[in-house]
C-alpha cells in the first residue's frame, strides 16, 4: 500500500494521517529539528570518533555533528534560493518566485513536501518552522 500520495500534495492516503490530522505531510519541521539536535548533543557526548553510516546503504561515515550539519543543510535548503534564484518552499508559484512584491516574504508552512519541499497546509506556522532561524546560525562543536 502507497503511504503517501506525492501527486495531491505529498498527503497521506491512510485514515491514519490523512484528511483533517495533524500528521498529513512527509517533512515536519518540529520532528527534524529534534532529531538534528539530539544528533547534536549525542555528538558532544560521542565525540568525533564515533561515526555512522550516512546516508543509509551509501557506504560513507560521518560523525553525528557532521549529520546533524547535513541535515541541517537539507532543511534549509527549502528556504535558500537555488542557483536559478528560486526557493523550494514556492514551488512553482511565479508569482511567489519572481514577483518583487512577493519573492522575499517567505511563509513558514506546517509541512512540505518529501521531493520538492513546496509548502503544503498551514502558511503562518511561525512556531515549528521559525526553527529555521537556529539552523541558518552559524554552527559550533
Amino acid at each position: 500500500m502507497k503511504e503517501w500520495n506525492t501527486a495531491n500534495h505529498a498527503e497521506s492516503n491512510t485514515g491514519l494521517f490523512g484528511g483533517n490530522s495533524n500528521w498529513r505531510g512527509l517533512i515536519w519541521f518540529r520532528v527534524n529539528f529534534l532529531i538534528i539536535e539530539s544528533l547534536q548533543r549525542f555528538h558532544h557526548y560521542y565525540g568525533d570518533d564515533f561515526k555512522v553510516e550516512y546516508p543509509t546503504n551509501s557506504g560513507n561515515y560521518f560523525n553525528l555533528h557532521e549529520i546533524s550539519n547535513e541535515l541541517s543543510k537539507r532543511l534549509s535548503k527549502i528556504f535558500l534560493r537555488d542557483e536559478n534564484g528560486n526557493r523550494a518552499v514556492f514551488g512553482k508559484s511565479n508569482k511567489f518566485q519572481s514577483d518583487p512584491n512577493f519573492r522575499d516574504y517567505i511563509h513558514f508552512y506546517e509541512y512540505f513536501h518529501g521531493d520538492i519541499g513546496r509548502g503544503l497546509g498551514a502558511s503562518h506556522q511561525t512556531g515549528w518552522t521559525g526553527l529555521i532561524a537556529k539552523l541558518l546560525h552559524p554552527k559550533e562543536k
